[in-house]
């Protein structure tokens, strides 16, 4: 708790966030605070971690890297694996490549090239995960990037990569879910990745993402989609893919007219990808009984999921406001 509180203290030592630091303080404190039993389990592996030399963050792609650690690669290990399941990543402590669920640079390719530059830009991560896009927007050299998540579990695994770590890029990980942030209309670039579907208001998602922005700046967003016409959705009973609350999937036309009707414009798909097992995939990083994507995929046609629905299919948007 005192790490982040120490370095929630830096990273808000700037004249445009200091209005809202205390409200995203005492939010964060209290989520940090809920009753959870991997809680101690997590902290022994802060900890731990916390007492070795620290190292250099930097980028190795398509790993964001951690190299000259004062540790044992087995210390290391050890220790984040208190931490599993890691979804998103990957990362490289010194020689441990810590091979995670979800290969994200390969996300990251898709919209480098498109999107404004992020270099002295404020920008905000909504549903972060671990903070690996984070890491990779501050390794970009945004002026100060805030990402956000709910899930404890990710926000534990950002503080042990943090801890690794010698340099303050000018990135934060707050457990808050974006209905939560005050109203900051200060960002230059806003992303919303793997979010959307998981919103029984897909309309006031996409509002509270507009409110965050500055003028003239960005969104990207990136969400899962279903081939078809104009207003054609998918609303799934029960599971998608074997994922829970997976309110709607609307086609391409849908979800720019979403866009549209929430005051965005200069809509763009930049690209449109199958996800595929060569991306998310098991690996020994996401627990002792992994299950990924060739698990949730129809036996008989991996172009349907177990359940019946189009296979995972994802789209990134950019707009402005």
């Amino acid at each position: 708790m005192k790490l982040f509180e120490d370095k929630f203290e830096l990273f808000f030592n700037d004249l445009v966030l200091q209005k809202f630091k205390e409200e995203c303080r005492s939010k964060s404190l209290m989520a940090l605070q809920i009753k959870n039993g991997n809680i101690p389990k997590w902290n022994d592996a802060i900890d731990e971690l916390n007492n070795y030399a620290k190292g250099e963050l930097g980028l190795n792609e398509p790993y964001v890297s951690i190299k000259n650690i004062g540790a044992s690669i087995e210390n290391i290990e050890l220790n984040l694996r208190k931490l599993l399941p890691w979804r998103k990543g990957p990362f490289i402590f010194n020689d441990l490549i810590l091979d995670s669920e979800w290969l994200g640079d390969l996300k990251w390719q898709r919209l480098i090239n498109k999107i404004k530059p992020l270099k002295n830009k404020r920008v905000l991560d909504v549903g972060a995960g671990n903070g690996y896009f984070t890491l990779r927007m501050a390794l970009e050299g945004a002026k100060k990037v805030i990402g956000i998540e709910p899930f404890l579990l990710f926000n534990f695994q950002f503080m042990a990569i943090e801890t690794l770590s010698n340099q303050n890029l000018n990135s934060i990980l707050l457990p808050l879910r974006l209905e939560e942030l005050p109203s900051m209309p200060i960002f230059d670039s806003v992303f919303s990745m793997g979010v959307l579907y998981h919103q029984r208001n897909h309309m006031g998602h996409l509002n509270m993402l507009k409110e965050m922005m500055a003028d003239d700046s960005e969104l990207i967003l990136e969400t899962l989609i279903v081939d078809g016409p104009k207003n054609f959705t998918i609303v799934p009973k029960g599971r998608y893919a074997n994922m829970r609350n997976v309110f709607c999937l609307p086609s391409i036309e849908t979800l720019k007219s979403w866009l549209l009707d929430a005051g965005f414009k200069n809509i763009n798909l930049i690209n449109l990808s199958q996800t595929t097992s060569q991306e998310q995939r098991k690996t020994q990083w996401i627990g002792d009984k992994p299950a990924s994507l060739e698990d949730f995929l129809d036996p008989n046609d991996p172009n349907l999921t177990v359940e019946g629905y189009p296979a995972p299919k994802r789209a990134i948007i950019i707009c402005t406001n």
